[in-house]
C-alpha cells in the first residue's frame, strides 16, 4: 500500500507544483521584489527600468523586453486596467491565474497598440462593465499580469518608461484592501511544507472543474482536509510517503525536461511551441481557443504544465512567443562551457516582431554574468557580422574568441553546463509548419 501511496504522492507533487511554485513567486514579488523590480503590493504595477541581468533571479527571465508586473487580488472587487497608446511598438500584457493558465492577452498581437480600458473581475462576479471597457474574467481570485515592452537598448528606455507610467490599475467602487494569499501553517515541518501549501492554496483557489475531479484522488494524502493541518503531527508512514513522493516527482520532472519529453526535438532543440497549451478551460481576450492550441490528453497537459512552470514560469503561448531550449550539441553531448560551439542561421528565424537566444545557467535557469554584459543575442544586437550569403554564425563559449567576426557574434557561456533558449516573438507560420528548421549546436573545440 505504501508503494501505491508514494506513486500517488509523486503524481500529486507534479500536479500541484505549478500552483505552489507560482504562488511562492507571487509572495516573493509582493514582499521582496525580484531583481530590478521593486516589491509592490497587490493591484499595483512594479516596473523594471532596465533590461534584465544576472541580478534578476527568476527562472528563464528574458533580456529582450522591459518588464512591468502586477500581482492581482480581486477578492474584494474588480480592478480597472488602463493601457496607453504604444504607437505601434510591440508589447504584451499576459494574464496568468494561480494555476499558471495563460487566460488572456492584451497587446500588439492580441488587441493592437491603441489606448484601452479593461475591467478585471474575479470568479463569480456579476455587475455592469463600464462603457468603453472590456471585461477580463480571472479564473482565480489571485493572478499575475506580466507586461513586456520591446526595448532597443539604452537609447529606447525613456520611451518605455513613459508607457510604463501610463499603465494603471484602480479599484472599482469602495473596496477593502487586498488580503493577499492565505498563510499555510508555518509550524508544519519543512519537509512537508510543500504539501501544506498545496492543501491551503488549492482550497483557496480551486482549479477548473475537470481538474477538481482529478484532485479528489489525492484525499489519502491529506490534501482535501480543512481546518488544522494534517501535517503538523503527520504519522511517520505518511510523512515518509510524502517526502519520497515529492523527491520522485521532482526527479521525474527534471528528467523529462532534459529529455524533451512532450515536445518535438529538432537538431537538439526542444520545440516548446505548445508547452503552454495546457489551459483547456479559460479563454478570454487575446487567446486562441482552437484545437491546435489545446491538449486533448489531460494527463499529458498536467505534466507539461509542471515542466513549463519549472523551466519557464509565466511563459507565453507559442502564438505570442515561440520558445525552444537546448541541452545537447549535434553529437548528443550535454552543452558545457568547457567547449566552444557555433550556431549558423541560414536563414534567421522568421518573425513579425524579433528573435533572440538567451544564455541560462543550470539548474536554476538564471542569466549568466559575463565580462561584456551580453546575456542574449538576436536580430536587434548591434554590430553582428553576417556572411556574404546572408547567414549568421554565432559563437558560444566561456572564453572570448580571438577572431574578430566570432568576437562580434559571441554569446558568452558559463564555464560549466548551460541551457540557451531561442525566443521568436510573433512567429510566422513557417516556425510551426516546419518550413523553418533551427540549426544544431556544433562543437568546434
Amino acid at each position: 500500500m505504501s508503494g501505491e501511496l508514494q506513486e500517488l504522492a509523486a503524481k500529486a507533487w507534479v500536479y500541484g507544483f505549478p500552483l505552489v511554485f507560482d504562488l511562492d513567486q507571487v509572495n516573493r514579488f509582493v514582499s521582496e521584489g525580484m531583481g530590478s523590480l521593486d516589491a509592490g503590493p497587490f493591484n499595483t504595477f512594479s516596473h523594471a527600468r532596465t533590461l534584465a541581468g544576472p541580478q534578476d533571479t527568476f527562472v528563464s527571465v528574458n533580456n529582450d523586453t522591459i518588464y512591468s508586473i502586477a500581482q492581482i487580488d480581486l477578492g474584494h472587487g474588480p480592478q480597472l486596467l488602463r493601457v496607453p497608446d504604444a504607437g505601434g511598438a510591440y508589447y504584451v500584457l499576459q494574464f496568468v491565474d494561480a494555476w499558471t493558465d495563460n487566460f488572456a492577452y492584451v497587446g500588439k498581437r492580441a488587441t493592437g497598440t491603441a489606448a484601452g480600458r479593461f475591467l478585471l473581475t474575479g470568479p463569480g462576479w456579476s455587475g455592469e462593465v463600464p462603457d468603453g471597457a472590456t471585461q477580463i474574467a480571472f479564473p482565480t481570485a489571485v493572478g499575475t499580469i506580466i507586461g513586456r515592452w520591446a526595448c532597443d537598448g539604452e537609447a529606447d528606455l525613456e520611451r518605455v518608461k513613459r508607457l510604463q507610467s501610463a499603465l494603471t490599475l484602480e479599484p472599482v467602487g469602495d473596496q477593502e484592501p487586498a488580503e493577499g494569499l492565505p498563510i499555510p501553517d508555518p509550524n508544519v515541518p519543512e519537509e512537508l511544507q510543500f504539501w501544506e501549501k498545496l492543501r491551503v492554496y488549492s482550497q483557496a483557489y480551486p482549479p477548473s472543474a475537470q481538474d477538481l475531479v482529478a484532485q479528489q484522488a489525492f484525499a489519502p494524502l491529506g490534501l482535501l482536509e480543512t481546518g488544522p493541518s494534517p501535517y503538523l503531527e503527520a504519522p511517520p508512514d505518511l510523512a515518509s510517503v510524502l517526502t519520497a513522493g515529492a523527491e520522485a516527482g521532482r526527479q521525474s520532472l527534471t528528467t523529462a525536461l532534459k529529455s524533451g519529453a512532450g515536445s518535438e526535438v529538432v537538431n537538439g532543440w526542444q520545440l516548446m511551441y505548445h508547452a503552454f497549451d495546457y489551459n483547456d478551460d479559460y479563454f478570454e481576450i487575446g487567446t486562441l481557443d482552437s484545437p491546435e492550441w489545446r491538449i486533448e490528453d489531460r494527463s499529458k497537459a498536467l505534466g507539461l504544465r509542471a515542466g513549463a512552470a519549472m523551466a519557464g514560469l509565466w511563459g507565453n503561448h507559442g502564438y505570442e512567443a515561440a520558445y525552444a531550449p537546448i541541452y545537447h550539441d549535434s553529437e548528443g553531448n550535454e552543452l558545457s562551457g568547457e567547449h566552444t560551439y557555433t550556431l549558423t542561421f541560414a536563414p534567421t528565424p522568421p518573425v513579425d516582431a524579433f528573435w533572440s537566444i538567451t544564455m541560462y545557467d543550470l539548474p536554476e535557469f538564471y542569466l549568466v554574468d559575463n565580462p561584456i554584459d551580453r546575456y542574449s543575442i538576436g536580430d536587434r544586437t548591434p554590430g553582428l557580422v553576417f556572411a556574404d550569403d546572408g547567414s549568421l554564425t554565432i559563437t558560444l563559449s566561456a572564453v572570448a574568441p580571438t577572431d574578430p567576426v566570432a568576437r562580434a557574434n559571441w554569446l558568452p557561456t558559463p564555464a560549466v553546463g548551460f541551457r540557451p533558449l531561442l525566443r521568436m516573438y510573433s512567429p510566422k507560420p513557417e516556425v510551426f509548419d516546419g518550413t523553418f528548421e533551427i540549426p544544431p549546436f556544433v562543437r568546434t573545440r
